[in-house]
């Protein structure tokens, strides 16, 4: 998921709400004014809703996002990723969004995204999905859903969650989440079931600070699934366990 956030938790995460960077260089046009802004993060693992992306290895990930002054928005996101039931190297997500204030406190933020595997080169097609979303912001809380109805071909799903984040003291920031991945279709299934549970939910608390123009991020995150019930979903027990995240990121 979004973004991403800097912890590599969401793409979209992070991209499930809104991508634009703070740093970059703005443009008049007859338009209107742009800005661009790149990121590249180096994180110790790509953890997706809870879940390990990449084996439990590290991960290199970036950005690119412009925005318009109305706050229309454009912008792609890239990572490795490692999979035991897919051959996909390369997760690509591209993403156009609107995001403005309805009051002085009161943000949103809607927008359409785009996941795209590669292997070897080529389009993995059996994993590519796009979801459509939207969130609303105030007073350092989000209340976000996203909505698919493709994924795995035909799946429809829904991703809900509220997020927190505020400034601590020293300048370390402060964010959490709480979130509910609910499938239409019977999805995680424990050995030997022929029924199994349509959803999870995920969680995540985490610090990041600045410190010589790179972000520093340290994140707890976990998810309530049984470990059969990831194995049976992942190939392996272990990705939907309790990690810890580090990530050092920078925007350009």
């Amino acid at each position: 998921m979004l973004k991403k956030t800097t912890l590599a938790l969401t793409a979209a995460g992070a991209m499930a709400g809104s991508c634009i960077a703070v740093a970059g260089i703005t443009v008049d046009t007859p338009l209107g004014e742009f800005s661009a802004s790149a990121n590249v993060t180096l994180a110790s693992e790509y953890i997706f809703r809870g879940i390990s992306q990449t084996k439990g290895d590290p991960a290199l990930q970036g950005g690119l996002d412009i925005v318009h002054e109305s706050g229309l928005y454009v912008g792609a996101w890239v990572s490795n990723t490692d999979y035991e039931t897919s051959d996909a190297t390369m997760e690509r997500d591209y993403y156009i969004g609107f995001s403005n204030n309805i009051t002085e406190d009161l943000t949103f933020d809607v927008g359409w995204l785009k996941y795209d595997y590669v292997k070897d080169h080529l389009d993995n097609a059996d994993l590519n999905y796009s979801e459509f979303y939207g969130s609303l912001s105030a007073y350092g809380f989000k209340v976000g859903i996203n909505y698919s109805d493709d994924v795995n071909s035909d799946n429809n799903v829904v991703y809900s969650y509220i997020g927190y984040k505020r400034d601590l003291p020293y300048g370390i920031g402060l964010s959490m989440r709480v979130g509910k991945y609910d499938f239409k279709d019977d999805t995680f299934f424990k050995d030997g079931a022929t029924k199994g549970e349509d959803a999870y939910y995920d969680w995540y608390v985490g610090v990041t600070k600045e410190f010589v123009g790179l972000q520093f991020g340290l994140a707890y995150t976990q998810t309530d699934l049984k470990d059969e019930e990831c194995e049976n979903y992942t190939g392996n027990d272990t990705y939907c366990d309790a990690n810890l995240v580090a990530s050092v990121s920078k925007t350009f």
